[in-house]
């Protein structure tokens, strides 16, 4: 079974480094990143309140990610399915319960947090919805992007494929500002700050500007060993406090490339960065938290 490398646990509270090719639930092992049942983005935050409210059906009986049986279990790996990163960790933390308060692609890797309390995960849940919870990305490309850094902003729009593409109109629009510099002769680095989060978000960002993520074949980037994206640092304003985690870059060989590893050290901090003040009209209270999009 696959080891979850876990950033902290505390106070009903979990968040681990997920690693490369994890789904958020079991699933087929022939399913891929570019299937629509894995097409899940970083923060689709309300799907993932929605299925922890699945998770009992009207009898009361548990359901799809509470605890399952060892029958069950047997059935599952007898049909040759890949264990999603909720029930690796159920095994691995040996508790009965866990509720995802967001999620991330099968192919990125870093900070995911669940929770082992449903009513936790609703607070959680509700953070993300609106728009409090920071969250840095790590990214790289060997495509050279129209703009260096700034803000890109637009409606998605779901295409065949499990492939979203930005339209001009920003009704209720994803959110990303992103300063972008070289991490080594043909390989640009990318610190991209989401402030919605919509499915693929980052992926169809970085592909409107001219540079697709390396790894992200569904986006037209260039072949590699994984996704090139990472969810780097993510901070929770818990009534309790805010807790901040950080997620170590494990996988990848431009990751652990001596010259990306000095552009790294240079986006350690990204607090430190100017990050320019969203327009009054995206802040968190306009009607972008009130359309109830998944994020």
């Amino acid at each position: 079974m696959q080891h979850i490398p876990i950033i902290y646990r505390g106070k009903g509270i979990i968040v681990v480094n997920k690693p490369v090719g994890v789904a958020m639930h079991t699933r087929s092992s022939e399913h891929s990143e570019g299937d629509k049942l894995s097409s899940h983005n970083l923060h689709d935050e309300n799907t993932a309140q929605t299925d922890n409210k699945k998770q009992f059906d009207n009898s009361g009986r548990q359901n799809e990610v509470g605890l399952e049986s060892e029958h069950s279990k047997e059935r599952i790996a007898e049909r040759g399915q890949k264990l999603g990163i909720v029930e690796l960790l159920k095994r691995q933390l040996n508790v009965p319960q866990l509720y995802l308060c967001h999620r991330l692609d099968t192919g990125t890797s870093g900070c995911l947090c669940l929770t082992e309390n449903e009513h936790l995960a609703a607070e959680i849940g509700l953070l993300f919805e609106a728009r409090q919870v920071s969250k840095y990305y790590l990214a790289l490309s060997d495509k050279k992007p129209k703009k260096k850094q700034g803000l890109i902003i637009g409606d998605m729009k779901n295409r065949r494929g499990g492939q979203h593409i930005l339209l001009k109109t920003t009704d209720n629009p994803a959110i990303t500002q992103f300063f972008s510099q070289s991490a080594k002769q043909g390989i640009r680095g990318f610190l991209l700050k989401p402030h919605s989060g919509k499915t693929h978000q980052i992926r169809v960002a970085l592909k409107s500007i001219g540079a697709p993520i390396l790894g992200d074949s569904l986006y037209g980037g260039s072949s590699a060993d994984r996704l090139y994206l990472h969810a780097f640092m993510l901070s929770l304003p818990l009534k309790s406090g805010t807790l901040t985690f950080t997620a170590p870059l494990l996988e990848g060989d431009e990751f652990n490339d001596a010259t990306v590893k000095q552009w790294l050290l240079t986006v350690a901090n990204p607090d430190n960065f100017a990050w320019p003040a969203l327009p009054s009209r995206y802040s968190h209270d306009s009607s972008l938290s009130a359309a109830g999009q998944p994020n």
